[in-house]
């Protein structure tokens, strides 16, 4: 049996199109990612371990410092977070 090849909107669109998910990211990472001038007025560690919030298709939505508040902010916005290691 072959597995389906979907494209990033059907992937997304598939059964749960509110589904995020929240993983964990290291600062540094969003520091190299990020032009300066969106993240001067933020005090960032680079070892510092963010919560990212991701659309099924990967794109990131939001960075917060806890996972309790990635997870609230989700809810807030009427998403459905799951949360990946």
């Amino acid at each position: 049996m072959m597995t389906p090849i979907l494209t990033t909107e059907a992937f997304a669109a598939l059964g749960a199109p509110n589904l995020v998910y929240v993983r964990p990211i290291k600062a540094s990472e969003i520091i190299a990612h990020t032009p300066p001038a969106q993240i001067q007025s933020f005090e960032l560690d680079p070892e510092q371990t963010l919560y990212a919030v991701h659309r099924a298709d990967g794109e990131r939505l939001a960075v917060l410092t806890d996972k309790d508040s990635a997870m609230a902010a989700a809810l807030a916005h009427e998403l459905a977070p799951v949360s990946v290691h």
